[in-house]
């Protein structure tokens, strides 16, 4: 039997599982492999690899696990393999950062710098669906919040116009990188602080950035969107190190007392 994983195995010494998840791994971007593309199966795998099936067994579990295959039981089954949902891959790297404790600024210093690209790559992207979205989502947050819950639902639907944008984005990096600030915002500083005073002036300028966004997405001025975006993304950080402020001081007024 040919081995279609021939150069790819690890010479590391680790253990013979984590050889074939490595390997298989390889595979994938090497050979150009798909979503649906069958692996081969656990004999033929113990033949390429020289294990035993409980070896094969584990390498599979752990590619299930990590999302990068399905396993189907009964005829016809199997491993194929899979892509990696978003939500895992987001939720694994942000379990990662919450043991490091990025701030909001340390945030919104990669943000500035993806935030106006990813908006221009999307300008000729946008369907009307989406530029409707857009509008909902923006003017959801029009009117000064009733309560705590309306108050969270308008921040998070400000990070939901920037989700939406990241969505269309035919650049892979971008798109990831761009959703993944907005859970991490979501994760790392709505959660955080929004129970601290109200910023008003910083919701009137998300508005107003927002609604100016949508004009110059309409009118397809890729130059006026990454302006408008860079101009976006220097206010929310100034807000945003305003609040880290705001935030240090109501934890040492708390411990103090």
């Amino acid at each position: 039997m040919s081995n279609p994983f021939y150069g790819l195995i690890s010479p590391r010494k680790i253990k013979r599982s984590d050889q074939i998840v490595e390997s298989v791994k390889r595979w994938v971007v090497v050979r150009d492999m798909q979503p649906g593309d069958r692996l081969p199966n656990e004999k033929e795998l113990m033949e390429l690899f020289q294990c035993s099936k409980g070896t094969v067994r584990e390498a599979l579990k752990s590619l299930e696990v990590q999302g990068l295959i399905t396993l189907r039981t009964g005829p016809g089954g199997g491993a194929m393999l899979a892509q990696v949902p978003y939500p895992l891959a987001s939720q694994l790297l942000r379990n990662y950062l919450h043991f490091q404790h990025p701030t909001g600024p340390d945030i919104y210093r990669l943000r500035k710098l993806v935030e106006p690209e990813l908006a221009a790559l999307v300008v000729d992207r946008l369907t009307e669906a989406d530029l409707q979205q857009l509008e909902q989502l923006t003017e959801q947050c029009a009117q000064p919040p009733a309560d705590l819950e309306q108050r969270l639902a308008q921040r998070i639907a400000e990070l939901d116009f920037h989700s939406v944008l990241a969505e269309r984005c035919p650049d892979p990096l971008l798109a990831f990188i761009g959703r993944f600030l907005n859970d991490l915002i979501k994760d790392l500083v709505i959660y955080k602080k929004v129970e601290l005073p109200e910023q008003v002036d910083f919701s009137r300028e998300n508005l107003f950035y927002h609604r100016e966004l949508i004009k110059a997405f309409r009118a397809g001025d890729a130059a006026k969107v990454r302006q408008l975006m860079a101009e976006h993304m220097a206010s929310a950080e100034r807000f945003n190190v305003e609040l880290e402020g705001q935030l240090s001081g109501s934890f040492l007024s708390s411990k103090e007392g």
